[in-house]
C-alpha cells in the first residue's frame, strides 16, 4: 500500500483546484509532477491525458498510472543506497513516493530539508498558517532528527512518513 492515503492525495487534489471548481487543470498538474521531478512535457502531459483538466477520479487514477512507470522506468529516483535502507517491512513502491515527496520538500536538492523548506512547501501547499512561528517548524523536525543536525535526511523523512501514515 502506498504512503500517501486516498485522504491525503485528496487534500493534495484540492490544494491544486485553486478555483474549487473539482477539476484540476493540466498546469496545475504540470506544476506538481515538476515539483516531484516527473519530467513531462505539456504536450506530453496533454497527449497522455487528452483532455484538458482532471476530477479527482481521474487524478487518482493518473496518481496510480505515474506511480507504476515511475517504478518500472527508472525505480522512482530512488538509488541503490535508498534501496539498500529497506528493512524489509516497507516495498520498493512505499520508498519511491516517499523519495518523490522527500524532492518536493527538499528544494535547493541538498538531500536535507530544513526548517526553511518545509516551512516553504507546506505554505505553498496551504497546510501551514503564516502566523505560526519558526519554533513550530524546528520542534516538527526535531521530533524525527535522530542525528540532532537539524534538518532531515531521506531515512528520517521516511521513517517519519511510513510511522504517520501506517
Amino acid at each position: 500500500m502506498s504512503p500517501i492515503c486516498s485522504n491525503d492525495l485528496l487534500k493534495i487534489f484540492n490544494k491544486l483546484d485553486k478555483n474549487c471548481d473539482g477539476l484540476v487543470c493540466l498546469q496545475e498538474l504540470h506544476w506538481l509532477l515538476d515539483r516531484i521531478g516527473i519530467q513531462l512535457t505539456m504536450e506530453e502531459l496533454e497527449s497522455s491525458l487528452e483532455k484538458p483538466s482532471l476530477d479527482f477520479n481521474e487524478f487518482l487514477f493518473f496518481y496510480e498510472s505515474i506511480s507504476k512507470r515511475n517504478k518500472g522506468e527508472c525505480n522512482g529516483g530512488v538509488g541503490d543506497d535508498e534501496n539498500e535502507m529497506l528493512d524489509g517491512h516497507e516495498g520498493e513502491e512505499d520508498v519511491d513516493i516517499v523519495y518523490m515527496a522527500f524532492k518536493v520538500f527538499d528544494m535547493n536538492d541538498d538531500g536535507f530539508i530544513s526548517c526553511e523548506e518545509l516551512r516553504s512547501v507546506l505554505l505553498r501547499l496551504e497546510l501551514w498558517d503564516s502566523n505560526r512561528s519558526d519554533s513550530e517548524c524546528r520542534n516538527m523536525i526535531r521530533a524525527y532528527d535522530t542525528n540532532l543536525d537539524g534538518k532531515l535526511d531521506f531515512e528520517e523523512f521516511k521513517n517519519m512518513m511510513l510511522l504517520t501514515t501506517s
